[in-house]
């Protein structure tokens, strides 16, 4: 009987862990074919987009009191891959988004910053 309960917690903790990284990618891991059917979205200020960003990326500024609003045409159920200087911005778009209905938000972990670094 216990090794039945720990296999089944060690499920649960597992099935957890997962959904969780299904919502995370290193921004390294991301590549352009990954928009055929997504949008890419910079969260920075238009100072730091206009200092560098990903090829197609869209500037919609994590600070603007509009954020919410410029996301009512994006169909709900289409990708969004979010990125900022760190993550910790884009961490924050994520749970808006997601908390708006939005069902695939993708946070690349790491930033701009790890753009740079590699680059």
């Amino acid at each position: 009987m216990g090794k039945i309960i720990l296999f089944l917690v060690m499920l649960i903790l597992q099935t957890g862990c997962s959904q969780e990284n299904k919502d995370k990618m290193p921004i390294s891991d991301f590549k352009q074919e990954l928009l055929d059917n997504a949008i890419l979205v910079d969260v920075r200020t238009p100072d730091e987009f206009s200092e560098g960003h990903l090829e197609n990326a869209d500037n919609i500024n994590w600070y603007d009191a509009d954020f919410s609003e410029r996301f009512k045409t994006v169909d709900k159920n289409k990708t969004i891959y979010l990125y900022c200087k760190m993550g910790g911005r884009s961490a924050k778009a994520q749970e808006k988004l997601k908390s708006l209905g939005f069902n695939h938000v993708i946070d690349l972990e790491g930033g701009y910053d790890a753009v740079k670094a590699n680059n």
